[in-house]
């Protein structure tokens, strides 16, 4: 299977801009003979949309989102955006479309709200693991924050997920000064690959947002029903998205990278052959229990009462 990383540079709140840009990467990309096309968390709409999150919002049968889902016809592609739902709850979730048909939208899990990450104050949280095959593979999506918990990789697996697509926005400091967002990444990214067998698709975006793009916004929004303070977050300083997508193979092993800093397209390619080689030589998954697991956990919840008092 041909892979195609789409690294981007999304614009903060400006959605058409970033759907003509992602189907422009899509059609690119579909020339080039991939067949899985990813882009990073929220390509559709940048990430610090502050309390204007409603307004870069898209519902599953809106025209941007049929244009995209229209454009992956002979392809398939996954989109990071802000999804609508019916009863007007909004989420951080991924577009997945196959073949010019929207197959559905994963909606984050774990959503951050520490430091400069404020998902939770204006985000719901999702459900569901989800999967879906493409030529053979089964392929579960997460976005970002998911895959620092490990039980959602584990529910991943327990559906015989063979590919993870990871869709993040990392920026340098927006941690401590004593946390590499990059070496973390890193280290995650293979952690996943190396236990479970499979392949880690991880797409990150680049650019800048700080204060001036904030500014800009608030001008060119003024007249909306929302004040410009209660729209848009303060930001104090610039947050820079690093890039440095990567492919990794079941062996822990970056089979492909794209740079860092720039935006990149990468094309790469998976095989089902090693995912096969990585089973036999290294079975470890293969006794696993998750009935075992469920048990456990009902036994933890419901019985063992709070072990703290």
């Amino acid at each position: 299977m041909k892979i195609a990383m789409c690294q981007t540079r999304p614009v903060l709140m400006d959605v058409t801009a970033n759907v003509e840009n992602t189907i422009d990467h899509i059609n690119m990309c579909k020339e080039k003979g991939a067949d899985l096309i990813v882009f990073p968390e929220l390509a559709l709409t940048g990430y610090f949309v502050g309390l204007g999150y409603h307004e870069v919002a898209l519902t599953m049968d809106s025209a941007h989102i049929r244009r995209i889902a229209a454009a992956t016809k002979g392809t398939a592609a996954v989109v990071g955006f802000i999804e609508e739902s019916r009863s007007m709850n909004f989420y951080n979730a991924a577009l997945v479309a196959v073949d010019g048909e929207i197959q559905f939208a994963y909606r984050k899990l774990n959503l951050p709200n520490y430091g400069v990450f404020e998902e939770k104050k204006f985000f719901s949280t999702g459900k569901h693991i989800r999967t879906f095959r493409l030529q053979g593979l089964n392929i579960a999506v997460f976005i970002c924050n998911d895959l620092w918990h490990p039980s959602l990789p584990y529910l991943g697996i327990t559906q015989k997920a063979d590919v993870f697509l990871t869709l993040f926005n990392s920026s340098e400091g927006s941690m401590a000064d004593e946390f590499s967002n990059i070496e973390s990444w890193e280290i995650i990214n293979r952690f996943y690959s190396r236990i479970f067998g499979i392949y880690n698709i991880c797409v990150n975006r680049v650019g800048e947002e700080g204060p001036a793009a904030v500014r800009c916004l608030s001008a060119k929004n003024g007249e909306t029903d929302f004040p410009d303070a209660f729209r848009l977050p303060e930001l104090k300083k610039k947050y820079h998205f690093w890039g440095g997508s990567e492919i990794i193979n079941p062996y822990g092993h970056a089979v492909y990278k794209a740079v860092q800093n720039e935006e990149d397209m990468v094309m790469g390619a998976i095989s089902k052959d090693m995912l096969r080689r990585k089973k036999i030589l290294l079975p470890y998954l293969k006794n696993d229990d998750p009935y075992f697991t469920f048990r456990e956990l009902g036994r933890i919840l419901y019985t063992q009462g709070d072990s703290r008092k």
